[in-house]
Formats: C-alpha cells, sequence, structure tokens
C-alpha cells in the first residue's frame, strides 16, 4: 500500500548520540553528544529519555518554535510500554501518538504525520524516536554484566535520540510518497542475526513501492535500509536479485553500516541496529546532500524485527 504526497516538507532535525556513534564518521554532525553511556543520569533507561527529550528540545530551538506551535508528535522507542517516549514527551505537552515498530519506528512515524499534514488535518508535527545500547540489551537478550558473547552476525543497538519537524510550509526537501511494509516471516530464529530477520520484508518492501510508483532502481539516487548490516544488506540484494532480477548493489546502502566505523569499532560486529540507528544517518548526512543537491531522490526504507524474549524463549520466530 502506497500513499502519494504533494504538501509534506523537511523544515530540520535534531540528533543527540553516546561515545561510540560520537567514535563514527558522522561525529562532526550531530547536535548533541554525550561522553558516557548514562548522559548524566542514574539509569540507562533515563539516559535514553534525556537524549530523545533533548533532541525535541533541540529541534525546537534550531526552528525557533514553541512546544504550543506543533500541532502532534509522534514518537516510539524499543521499551516496554514506550517509555522512554512517554516521559520525554510529557513535559511538553503536546498531544502525543505513542507508536511501536521496533526499528523501523521513525518511517512508521513519519507516514502518520505525513497522512495528516497531507490532508490538512494539522500543520506541525514533531516525529521523534530513541534507543540505548545498555535499555535494549537489558530488555531483549542480557545484562552486560552477564558476558554473553556475541557473533559476528550480531549488531550493536545505537544510543541516541532523534527527531524531525514535518510541516506544509514549503522547504527545499518534500516528502513525496510512503509504503507500509507487511509482515515477513522465514522462520528466523536467531536473535543475534537481525539483519537475517528483517532482510525479507525489505525486499518486499521495496519491490512493491516500485512496482506502486510504476518506477525501477534507476530513479533513485539511493536505496537506503535502517540497519540490515553487514550480513542483511548481503541477503537483501541477494534476494532483490534472485526474486524479482533486481540489482541494487550499486545503489544500495545501509545506516547500520554507515553509522560507525566497522573497521576501527570492532565491538560493532554487523553494525548498528535500533530505532534511532536510520534516522542518526538520515538527517545529518542525508538530508545534508541533499540539501547540496548532491542527492535529488532517496528511499528510506527502516527495519524493524519483531519479536519479545517471551516468544523467543518459546521458540516462536522472529
Amino acid at each position: 500500500m502506497t500513499f502519494k504526497y504533494d504538501n509534506v516538507y523537511v523544515e530540520d532535525t535534531a540528533t543527540v548520540v553516546g561515545p561510540y556513534e560520537a567514535k563514527g564518521p558522522l561525529s562532526s554532525k550531530f547536535d548533541k553528544i554525550y561522553d558516557n553511556l548514562y548522559c548524566g543520569e542514574k539509569t540507562w533507561e533515563k539516559a535514553e529519555t534525556k537524549c530523545l527529550s533533548d533532541s525535541i528540545k533541540i529541534l525546537l530551538e534550531k526552528t525557533n518554535k514553541k512546544a504550543s506551535d506543533i500541532d502532534l508528535i509522534v514518537a516510539g522507542d524499543l521499551l516496554n510500554q514506550i517509555t522512554s517516549s512517554c516521559f520525554a514527551v510529557e513535559k511538553y505537552n503536546i498531544p502525543f501518538f505513542g507508536i511501536f515498530a521496533a526499528c523501523a519506528t521513525v518511517t512508521e512515524g513519519m507516514i502518520i504525520a505525513s497522512s495528516l499534514l497531507n490532508c490538512n488535518q494539522i500543520k506541525q508535527a514533531i516525529v521523534s524516536t530513541s534507543s540505548h545500547n545498555m535499555t535494549a540489551e537489558k530488555q531483549f537478550r542480557n545484562p552486560t554484566e552477564y558476558g554473553a558473547i556475541k557473533t559476528k552476525t550480531s549488531t550493536f543497538t545505537a544510543t541516541g535520540g532523534a527527531s524531525i519537524l514535518l510541516t506544509n510550509n514549503k522547504t527545499p526537501i518534500r516528502i513525496t510518497s510512503s509504503t507500509i511494509g507487511k509482515i515477513i516471516n522465514y522462520q528466523q530464529t536467531d536473535p543475534l542475526n537481525m539483519g537475517a530477520a528483517m532482510a525479507p520484508a525489505a525486499v518486499d518492501t521495496i519491490y512493491n513501492h516500485l512496482k506502486d510508483m510504476n518506477r525501477t532502481v534507476d530513479d533513485y539516487d539511493l536505496i537506503l535500509t535502517g540497519d540490515l548490516g553487514i550480513y542483511g544488506k548481503k541477503i537483501l540484494e541477494s534476494l532483490m536479485q534472485e526474486k524479482y532480477n533486481i540489482d541494487l548493489k550499486d545503489i544500495h546502502k545501509d545506516c547500520g553500516i554507515l553509522l560507525f566505523d566497522l573497521t576501527k569499532q570492532k565491538e560493532i560486529k554487523a553494525g548498528g541496529s535500533g530505532p534511532v540507528c536510520s534516522p542518526l544517518v538520515v538527517y545529518t548526512d542525508i538530508l545534508e546532500k541533499l540539501r547540496k543537491k548532491e542527492l535529488k531522490r532517496v528511499l528510506m526504507v527502516s527495519t524493524g524485527a519483531l519479536f519479545s524474549p517471551i516468544t523467543l524463549f518459546q521458540k516462536e520466530p522472529i
């Protein structure tokens, strides 16, 4: 299912990151950097909330807006009951949609906000998301004190908060369409191989987007997936070639690979992940290239693995 928009624009963005992202190739492009994972707070959960709240505050300052100027905020994160988003948004007193789509949360938020903007129900909307390496590890895998060994296919949850202001006011960057993906289940059960779980849905979404828009990959300067990592990227490109005879190798990049320096940051393993992974890349490097007209049309495909620790222990697939 694909929607087309004619009056949805990007006004500005704000990004806040932790120490691992600061060591990556995009470090100079972030609005705020914390040098440790506690971000001046007593718990990791509060640190994640602070990153998200900071991103909203910085965005309002950059756009010279007050909270009362914003019609809606759409936000989500990885934690149970999206607590980071709820606590971060509370102080701003803005109508709030809380959402969950795992690492694809940011694009779900943009689809919701863009659809309301396009039909003139609202004029200004903020879409926000966050993740934190330690809160995600504690909730979805094991506490770091456990010392579980990571495999080469495992990804590293990014730490940070990211917000974008979408508006009806014309700017140089426009959101022109969105395609809602489906749940594609290849019976993947390894929680340390998220790329393999997410790649099939990315394949299906990209194919259906191209078909619905009557386009080919040549109509895009860049197709950007969320956090498939090294191995998920290879699976995506292989499946696209095998199923649809579409060659993505020259046009496809992955945010999980772009966010970190995988040659030096060995702890990252296969690449970055988490809801904040793709916006930290898109809101900095990619939007900058769009503004400079180094890129003209980009397809952003955030990917998410849907599971819980309980279903995983019950041997259900991811």
